[in-house]
């Protein structure tokens, strides 16, 4: 309730110092559009893989469009902030092997790392079941309670308890919080001394299918490079298909669903499989320096006050084993040309009367494989982080015909809910929840990394609003191609809105708060905002 009551309030105030900026559908050009999308999503950028020759052609179309449009440089007097990354690339040419049992990589697992070893091996690693992997102060919940999985091998449920129980009161529900990602759970096996983690898969609780973990695992990943080889992070991470956990338990004698009841109760503390892991693969890692873009419009009056508007340029490159181009049309080219005509918009509304603080326009990479462009600019950022004031966040537009309705990702997190809320009635549109909470979009995409620097932001992300065959077929997948047939009237609806909340971000004095008791509230409270 005090969180909607602020909310409320939030509105008010808003209505009452809107700036006189609005924008239009119309001001968007479908041909700048289009071919934005056509070029980035073309074979000939070979998916934007980074460190891939489809990084260079990326960035260089990003920044010359930047140039092109009279915009700053962004960082230290260039457009290009660089990112040093490590490309690993795990050998599928490998089997989990427990006991008498084999797994086959891909259709029933998958594994890769971080470390820049040439070899990765576990040679009978004591397997531990340690629920959802979870160790959460504030919840008072310690899956690692009174067992040390030093050297061994963890395996988890995807999600959190609040998923597995729908109870409101446990976590937050349906709603996934970041206890429930992925890159958390093997950030804490990590750091409980594991030597592996395999997280089983369920399509509801994780929000995706088999091909989307399938996929994203078994190519190229990226990290970034610390002075040790990256020998602190997790030496195996791995995903298992929920039909071979079946086989892993069922070969334990354990029940893995009354297990999983257990594991989302309070109290529940890890057991022993009785079973050793072993797996090795070949390891092939290269370093090289990536590249965030960067661009700004310096604001008239109080431009060390920033405003950013993003969407990541990188997609899944192509595959090494079967030449499949991931083309990431819709994911992310389509939010990069938002960007690129956002730019453009406010640029020219900018020539007329200048906004008072300044717009930064960025494009990270890395995003698809852990958001590391993203965290590389918020832990090494061109200005302090307490100096922006908000983060509006592309991943994913609706390449369809309008809708009644937007999105909001999260429900009574930040004051930034309220700008939304009041952009889309001047539309005539309404807000409409997340309808896949457990999800966890709120954690899966760059406006994330800036949360953690206490910075609030909104995802705006469309992925199939009138498309339902494309989170089953496309998402992830090559089928992931430009279209020249779509209206684009959806996507330049969204832009409009976002171009008005910009401006009114850029011409007001507001600082939005986070709503919600979080790690993200004290973060910003450090800064005194």
């Amino acid at each position: 309730m005090f969180a909607f009551q602020r909310l409320t309030a939030g509105l008010c105030l808003l209505a009452s110092s809107m700036a006189v900026f609005a924008t239009d559908s119309g001001d968007f050009n479908d041909t700048n559009l289009h071919q934005h999308i056509k070029t980035l999503a073309s074979d000939q950028y070979g998916g934007r893989g980074p460190l891939s020759p489809g990084e260079r052609l990326s960035i260089d179309y990003i920044a010359g469009q930047f140039k092109q449009l009279g915009l700053e440089p962004g960082y230290q007097g260039q457009y290009l902030q660089p990112v040093p990354l490590a490309q690993v690339t795990a050998d599928q040419a490998m089997t989990l092997t427990v006991g008498e049992q084999q797994f086959k990589v891909g259709s029933d697992f998958t594994a890769r790392t971080h470390q820049m070893r040439d070899h990765i091996e576990l040679k009978q690693s004591e397997l531990v079941f340690v629920g959802y992997g979870i160790n959460a102060p504030e919840y008072q919940w310690n899956d690692y309670r009174g067992v040390d999985v030093t050297g061994k091998t963890v395996v988890m449920l995807v999600n959190d308890p609040g998923f597995a129980t729908q109870d409101p009161t446990l976590f937050k529900g349906n709603a996934m919080t970041y206890y429930g990602r992925w890159t958390y759970k093997y950030e804490e096996a990590a750091r409980q001394g594991a030597a592996a983690a395999l997280i089983i898969h369920q399509t509801d609780a994780a929000g995706y299918a088999w091909g989307v973990v399938e996929n994203s695992n078994t190519g190229s990943k990226y990290t970034l490079v610390d002075n040790q080889g990256n020998a602190e992070q997790l030496p195996v991470m791995g995903w298992l298909h929920q039909e071979a956990a079946k086989r892993l338990f069922t070969s334990a004698k354990l029940d893995l669903n009354a297990l999983s009841r257990q594991a989302a109760q309070p109290g529940f503390k890890a057991v022993k499989m009785n079973q050793a892991a072993s797996l090795s693969f070949a390891n092939r890692s290269t370093q090289a320096t990536s590249h965030n873009v960067l661009a700004s419009i310096p604001g008239g009056e109080r431009p060390d006050e920033v405003v950013m508007i993003h969407a990541h340029w990188d997609h899944l490159g192509t595959n090494e084993s079967d030449g499949h181009i991931y083309n990431g049309a819709i994911d992310n080219a389509t939010g990069v040309a938002g960007i690129l005509e956002l730019a453009r918009v406010l640029k020219a509304q900018h020539a007329i009367t200048p906004f008072k603080r300044t717009l930064m326009f960025a494009s990270f990479t890395a995003e698809e494989t852990g958001m590391i462009g993203a965290q590389q600019f918020a832990e090494h950022p061109p200005i302090p982080t307490k100096q922006i004031v908000a983060f509006l966040n592309i991943d994913g537009m609706n390449v369809g015909d309008q809708l009644s309705y937007i999105l909001r990702y999260g429900d009574g997190v930040s004051e930034l809910e309220a700008y939304l809320q009041k952009g889309a009635a001047e539309q005539g549109r309404t807000v409409k929840p997340d309808p896949r909470p457990q999800a966890g979009l709120l954690y899966r995409s760059d406006h994330f990394a800036m949360a953690k620097q206490g910075v609030p932001g909104l995802l705006f992300m469309s992925l199939g609003d009138n498309d339902p065959d494309y989170i089953p077929h496309r998402y992830h997948k090559p089928a992931d191609d430009y279209d020249p047939r779509w209206s684009l009237a959806g996507m330049k609806q969204d832009l409009a809105l976002m171009a008005t909340m910009a401006a009114d971000l850029a011409n007001n004095s507001d600082w939005p708060k986070w709503l919600e008791e979080s790690e993200f509230k004290t973060r910003r409270a450090q800064d005194g905002r």
